[in-house]
């Protein structure tokens, strides 16, 4: 990799780290987002244990994707390194990934529930309820913890390539969200839309209890939000400039 590639790719992803507390995803030091460069066979991610007020572009840490060895960096990745490892090399699309212990997220994980599609601001980004995984058994915790909390992802998404492009997002078990991106920019974005649109269902699912149920929205309806902004035919936005709705 040369040297300013390395510099973009470390750039980026501090970018999208410093976001996660701006963002009200974190607390403490309870979030990563890592970026992917597939040419090199690496990835750059936040390391563990340090508060983002501290954080710095010679803090994060190149990770190789074959074996997960350190490659560049004086400190430890984070813990969650391994995860990370995994969903890259089962997804070959994805070039970010980011981890939160967001609240509302977090309550859908610790119940082990799906976070259901309940309006147009869900079917935007996700085309389908975040799943929720299976919980890791005593052997998977064993040993390979993270790594494996990567393959349980991957077993709840089928290995699917496409339906991890149009669902960017699960929730592990007990633990809380993982989400993926086109960049570690996207990734850090998905997970914003995670958590808003988790306290979102939280509130309708509330209120639908209060008063008789939640419906379920038409799936016509939902296929159009998500249409219009993802794939052949998308329309939403500027090329150029960051649009509104």
């Amino acid at each position: 990799m040369g040297e300013t590639r390395l510099k973009k790719l470390r750039r980026e992803v501090l970018a999208a780290n410093l976001r996660i507390p701006e963002a009200g995803l974190a607390t403490l030091t309870w979030g990563n987002v890592s970026g992917v460069d597939r040419d090199a066979g690496v990835f750059v991610i936040k390391p563990s244990g340090v508060s983002y007020a501290d954080l710095t572009e010679e803090d994060l840490v190149v990770v190789a994707l074959e074996d997960g060895k350190v490659v560049d960096g004086r400190l430890r990745p984070s813990t969650d390194a391994e995860t990370h490892r995994c969903l890259y090399r089962a997804f070959p699309s994805i070039g970010g990934v980011t981890h939160t212990h967001s609240a509302h997220a977090v309550a859908f994980a610790q119940a082990r529930r799906p976070i259901p599609v309940l309006g147009t601001t869900h079917a935007d980004t996700f085309n389908g309820p975040v799943p929720v995984t299976e919980d890791l058994t005593a052997a998977q915790c064993a040993k390979d913890y993270e790594y494996n909390t990567g393959q349980v992802i991957v077993a709840r998404l089928d290995g699917d390539a496409r339906r991890a492009d149009e669902v960017p997002g699960a929730l592990v078990s007990r633990h809380g969200p993982f989400t993926w991106g086109a960049d570690a920019k996207a990734a850090l974005e998905n997970a914003i839309v995670c958590e808003a649109v988790a306290e979102m269902a939280l509130h309708t699912l509330a209120l639908g209890f209060r008063l008789g149920g939640a419906s379920e929205p038409p799936r016509h309806l939902l296929e159009r939000h998500f249409t219009r902004k993802h794939g052949p035919d998308a329309y939403y936005g500027n090329a150029s400039r960051t649009a509104g709705s």
